[in-house]
């Protein structure tokens, strides 16, 4: 799943960016690090099931940050419709 969000042409990283792109409805995929606080993306998981949106849990916020090709961790990161 982590390939898919590698090769992804449009992807947003970070929780805030995140959250503004699902109110829109512009989401097919979010990701979400394991190791991320919760406090940091427990509002992202809320739209994600209001929403009815797939959330994949992502090991790390290294992992996740090296599958979006950042240098940092990400709490969070979504591919586009």
């Amino acid at each position: 799943m982590l390939d898919k969000l590698r090769n992804a042409s449009k992807k947003i990283i970070g929780t805030k960016q995140t959250l503004k792109v699902l109110q829109k409805d512009q989401v097919s995929v979010v990701f979400i690090a394991k190791d991320a606080e919760e406090h940091v993306v427990s509002d992202l998981k809320e739209m994600c099931q209001e929403k009815g949106v797939q959330m994949v849990a992502v090991d790390s916020m290294k992992e996740l940050g090296d599958a979006c090709g950042i240098q940092v961790g990400a709490a969070s990161a979504a591919i586009l419709n």
